[in-house]
């Protein structure tokens, strides 16, 4: 029996769910699915209707991602096939293929959104090893760079750090910063930072070969968003069954680890709320379980959905 609170949506996919994201109005809902298609609906409270069918990927679709409505209706979606396509809403529940990117030789995983602050910017994580850029330019264009071994076993996922500086509130300060966070198949976690020096480019943050404390495939990796916290946060999901939480307090600083649970079983997605206080945490039992951090600094747990 669905939780209190817990709206059920027949997707009418065909083959296993891997994804669901809301977009940035909470108002549609887009699904990828094994069927090697994404659908779309409108969610209003506690009706749901179905409003498109976007097929193009020719495997399973692992991940699909909603860019700020500031650049119109656009969604990214990856998959087994090693493309990332972008996808535009021309008219009413009209979607077109904006873009296809077929560079990688292995299974893109995942797949990112840069704040918008930044630009229409794609980062991709593939089992090929490397990890993608994808930026959108002002004639319309895209330009691709690369950030070749990542993790050379594999790229499992991504994950961009917030365009506030820790500390602030709003804005991307004086000199804006770009990082984002990846996982792998080499039980890492590692931080890459853009760099304009010497033509610029994407160099690894911080001493390597990144950071060491999983022992099995890191699953999943979440930057949590900063309003006003000192500090920066993220959470790694390992198939070790272990989710840590990473903080650093100034860039300074050296990135520490706190464990916040041993599931005994492997831990698939981490998600950060808005406000960047509550964590929720999906796992192999298919529980989904909402963890927050107290004043001390210690994490309970709040509540939990095991899925009907």
């Amino acid at each position: 029996m669905a939780a209190a609170g817990t709206q059920i949506i027949e997707s009418g996919h065909a083959d296993a769910i891997h994804d669901v994201q809301m977009d940035y109005y909470g108002k549609r809902l887009a699904t990828a699915s094994s069927d090697r298609s994404i659908r779309i609906f409108a969610v209003a409270g506690d009706h749901h209707s179905h409003l498109a069918d976007l097929i193009a990927h020719e495997g399973p679709v692992w991940q699909v991602a909603w860019a700020h409505p500031k650049f119109g209706s656009i969604l990214a979606s990856c998959s087994y096939d090693r493309k990332v396509i972008i996808w535009k809403e021309t008219s009413e529940n009209q979607w077109i293929k904006a873009q296809v990117f077929s560079d990688h030789e292995g299974s893109v995983n995942s797949i990112s959104w840069a704040p918008h602050e930044y630009g229409l910017v794609l980062a991709c994580a593939s089992s090929d090893g490397s990890i993608s850029i994808l930026t959108h330019r002002a004639d319309g264009g895209w330009d691709a760079s690369r950030i070749p071994q990542a993790h050379p076993v594999g790229v499992t996922s991504v994950s961009w750090a917030p365009a506030s500086i820790p500390g602030g509130f709003l804005g991307t300060g004086p000199n804006p910063v770009l990082r984002f966070v990846s996982g792998g198949c080499d039980n890492m976690v590692k931080i890459w930072r853009y760099s304009s020096e010497g033509g610029g480019g994407w160099r690894l943050d911080g001493a390597p070969p990144g950071l060491a404390r999983h022992t099995d495939w890191v699953r999943d990796v979440a930057w949590a968003p900063n309003l006003g916290l000192p500090r920066s946060t993220i959470a790694s999901a390992s198939q070790d069954g272990t989710v840590l939480i990473w903080t650093q307090p100034s860039e300074a600083d050296p990135w520490k680890p706190l464990l916040l649970q041993d599931f005994k079983v492997p831990v698939w997605r981490v998600s950060w709320s808005l406000t960047g206080n509550i964590l929720a945490v999906s796992d192999a039992n298919n529980n989904v379980s909402l963890w927050k951090e107290a004043a001390d600094g210690q994490w309970s747990q709040v509540s939990t959905i095991q899925q009907p």
